[in-house]
């Protein structure tokens, strides 16, 4: 089973049981990114987490956005970027770009 799959297959789960639920999916990158186009991560609103976008502080700054998508019942477009010199205080390794769509999950 693939990444997205098992990411998928919890989304599921979550609704199934009642859990309002955001959906994290990495749109476009440039430069170095950890994670490839595709990859998701869910976070329901009671703060569960799983699957992955990137690493240290944009998860934390996308888990902050699906929350307030989960409050506003409105999807984002999210834009991360540094340059080489600051990537890894924010969690990308070398530097570059990440585009992150979130949704909520109906």
């Amino acid at each position: 089973m693939s990444d997205v799959e098992d990411v998928l297959g919890q989304v599921h789960a979550w609704r199934e049981a009642g859990e309002r639920v955001a959906l994290a999916t990495v749109v476009a990158t440039w430069g170095s990114s950890p994670r490839p186009v595709g990859s998701q991560m869910a976070i329901t609103g009671s703060g569960r987490m799983v699957g992955s976008v990137s690493g240290g502080c944009v998860e934390s700054a996308v888990m902050a956005a699906a929350m307030v998508t989960l409050d506003e019942h409105l999807p984002q477009l999210l834009d991360y970027g540094v340059s080489s010199e600051r990537a890894w205080e924010v969690g990308l390794a070398c530097g570059g770009q990440l585009q992150v769509f979130v949704e909520e999950v109906e």
